[in-house]
């Protein structure tokens, strides 16, 4: 399981071995949304890790909350003007940093955008990141197929990340919706189905207050809502608690994406369904080793076979396994937890 999770993710860097005794003497940056998101601690950890084995320093940067653009810019500024080699780069909005983008790449800096691709996705020189559309895909695919007949008469609840609808979060919203089995409309865009099934949606900036108001001003719209899709596990446990403070708790079918280590273990105490498991670690440790060898010789990382970006792996994880969608238990989750 372990080999099937993260297969894709060992043949796009064929140099970076190589690279590491060359390393000294190079830096990189680390730009993340935010430092409190355990997602994006477990990613530093990664970089910092990877930073020591190959001899680059390593320097992190993140905005003030999940949104703040300007101190990204900034960041990028900050790395061009200390002569770094490359920079790691989760956007909080993924068109409008483009421009900054640009300007690194123009001053000979690697640019790879981890986890949330740019608006273009080519706008970095790669993105490593979970195929989030497929993520998306699975909570709905098992969300369906729990529900069985009852699927079509669920009532949902969509909770996403931005008013901007920055790329990971458009591509996880729609990823459940087809596997839902509702119909898309523009796959990049939230928001603009007409299926009768879709109750709202509201934006959560990936926090548990955020999940917590989104969710009660959507049980104000309807609340027979059975059905909550939320962007990730801190937006999920806001809006289980909602629900708690109403006494529908235990009715309300909640899945998620992420898989983080509290995350699972939210599916073990029954505030969670299922998640989509994605492994930050890994993409920022991957990414640290492609600035190493770009720094060494100028090797560029190359892309999963087939996609238009470096696929670091993605597993359903429950404790409810549902036909027909393939998924890795609570036990099995909490031991890969970001890894």
């Amino acid at each position: 399981m372990r080999k099937l999770l993260i297969g894709t993710a060992l043949a796009a860097i064929t140099t970076a071995g190589g690279a590491m005794a060359d390393g000294h003497g190079t830096s990189a940056c680390l730009i993340t949304k935010t430092d409190t998101n355990p997602f994006f601690v477990k990613m530093r950890e990664g970089a910092e890790a990877a930073a020591e084995a190959a001899g680059l320093t390593l320097r992190s940067y993140a905005g003030k909350v999940d949104g703040d653009h300007e101190t990204q810019v900034a960041a990028i500024e900050t790395c061009i003007a200390d002569g770094a080699s490359g920079i790691l780069l989760t956007a909080s909005d993924t068109s409008s940093i483009v421009g900054a983008v640009t300007q690194a790449r123009d001053a000979g800096l690697l640019v790879i955008a981890l986890d949330t691709p740019l608006e273009p996705i080519d706008a970095a020189d790669a993105t490593f990141a979970t195929d989030n559309f497929l993520a998306g895909e699975l909570i709905g695919q098992w969300a369906a197929a729990t529900l069985g007949d009852d699927a079509a008469n669920a009532k949902i609840a969509m909770l996403d990340l931005a008013v901007s609808q920055p790329t990971v979060g458009v591509l996880r919203d729609q990823g459940f919706l087809q596997g839902f089995g509702i119909d898309l409309a523009d796959p990049n865009v939230n928001g603009d189905e007409d299926d009768p099934r879709i109750v709202g949606n509201d934006v959560t900036a990936g926090n548990e207050e955020g999940g917590r108001r989104a969710m009660e001003n959507l049980l104000a719209v309807d609340p027979e809502i059975n059905v909550v899709y939320t962007i990730n596990e801190p937006a999920a446990a806001g809006a289980y608690e909602a629900l708690k403070s109403i006494g529908r708790e235990n009715d309300v079918l909640i899945v998620s994406v992420d898989g983080g280590c509290p995350g699972v273990q939210n599916i073990a105490d029954g505030v969670i369904g299922a998640t989509s498991q994605q492994y930050p670690l890994l993409m920022a440790s991957k990414g640290i080793e492609a600035i190493a060898a770009f720094a060494a010789d100028g090797t560029l990382p190359e892309n999963t076979p087939g996609k238009n970006f470096f696929d670091t792996g993605v597993a359903l994880v429950t404790d409810q396994p549902a036909d027909g969608v393939e998924s890795i238990s609570v036990a099995e989750g909490t031991d890969l937890c970001w890894g």
